[in-house]
């Protein structure tokens, strides 16, 4: 008899945790396993829902409002009666909305920073969903430590985010989707695909690009993404006087071709669990220039795949780029290494290690 695993989000939104829980749903065994996603929110323009529906994986959105709204709770109940999981894989802050007669069932990936993952509300619920048998899995060992600083206990296990490695790198894209874009051969692309939020800085980004890159004509800043700071880094963009070569690319369902297109990765985050993105930039052959926040040194190596730079240090992180940008051959070496070491994060090993997760959850449950 199959384990009826539900995947339960927020949004299906392109992000790291929406792609991770998609990848588990559509690739788990289908011999083993049935699954099934519940969004609490409506669709969002450019979603995932395209791919669960290829994969004919069934999704039912749930019309959520903004703010803590006392509707999920029936109708998060209702979803579970229908679909009767063995496994409730949460993520996000939406473990407030699962009953607790249900903790039991779940299993909860902690995307982020502990700390950084939910309110005090959040935090309350998850401790209580904790102790009442709920499993916390890390998505990497910044993430592992920040729980067990949290919540006092270790997580039930760590398994890392992954990408398919085998369609990171499009070297066919590169003249394509710059001559699209209006992009030259000779132009130097230092990409960023994050969302424009607080946690991803890009204003800072922005700031660390016009002090290490300014004087260089042919280089240009991409940043694909949406949020509140557009505004705001459409301004500070202008006032630097590199409005020209700062372009926002809005959401990017092409980032495979995008990322193959341009020749340095870099991110300027405050904090991080272990972005999904530099997973990404890795698999496509880039050098990635970040800071060295969380879970960000368990992927990138200082000086081997990339170069790290202190958080909100404009000035490192400009250098960094700069330093890149003037050695071709170091940064193809780099990228090299970056592809080598992005097999470690493969989507086939995660999604095996969820399922053997689920299967330990399974079997608990039956003694």
């Amino acid at each position: 008899m199959r384990i009826r695993v539900l995947e339960v989000l927020a949004t299906l939104r392109r992000a790291g945790a929406e792609q991770v829980a998609v990848s588990l749903a559509c690739g788990l065994d289908r011999a083993r396993f049935e699954t099934a996603v519940v969004s609490l929110y409506d669709p969002f323009s450019g979603g995932l829902e395209a791919a669960l529906d290829e994969g004919g994986v069934p999704v039912w959105h749930l019309g959520k409002r903004r703010g803590l709204d006392a509707r999920m709770w029936g109708k998060l109940a209702q979803a579970v009666c229908r679909f009767r999981p063995d496994v409730l894989h949460t993520h996000s802050y939406v473990m407030r909305y699962v009953l607790p007669a249900h903790f039991r069932k779940v299993v909860h990936t902690v995307h982020n920073l502990a700390e950084r993952e939910v309110d005090g509300i959040g935090r309350a619920i998850h401790r209580m969903a904790f102790r009442a048998g709920a499993a916390p899995v890390a998505i990497s060992a910044a993430v592992a430590r920040s729980f067990t600083r949290l919540y006092g206990r270790e997580p039930a296990g760590v398994i890392p985010n992954a990408v398919d490695v085998g369609r990171g790198f499009r070297p066919e894209a590169r003249a394509v989707w710059r001559s699209r874009h209006g992009f030259v051969p000779g132009d130097f692309l230092v990409v960023s695909v994050a969302r424009l939020e607080e946690q991803k800085n890009p204003l800072h980004l922005i700031r660390a690009f016009a002090e290490g890159l300014r004087e260089a004509p042919a280089a240009h800043l991409l940043m694909a993404g949406e949020g509140a700071l557009l505004e705001p880094a459409r301004q500070l963009a202008s006032q630097a006087g590199i409005a020209p070569r700062v372009h926002f690319l809005g959401l990017c369902e092409d980032v495979a071709e995008l990322l193959s297109a341009c020749d340095l990765f870099t991110l300027g985050s405050d904090w991080e669990g272990a972005p999904m993105a530099i997973l990404e930039a890795m698999a496509a052959r880039l050098p990635v220039v970040a800071t060295a926040v969380g879970g960000v040194g368990d992927l990138v190596e200082d000086a081997v795949t990339g170069i790290l730079a202190p958080a909100r240090d404009a000035s490192a992180l400009g250098r960094a780029m700069a330093e890149l940008a003037l050695d071709s051959e170091r940064r193809r070496r780099m990228g090299a290494a970056a592809a080598r070491r992005a097999t470690r994060f493969d989507l086939a090993d995660m999604i095996d290690a969820y399922a053997q997760l689920f299967e330990r959850r399974e079997r608990r449950a039956e003694q």
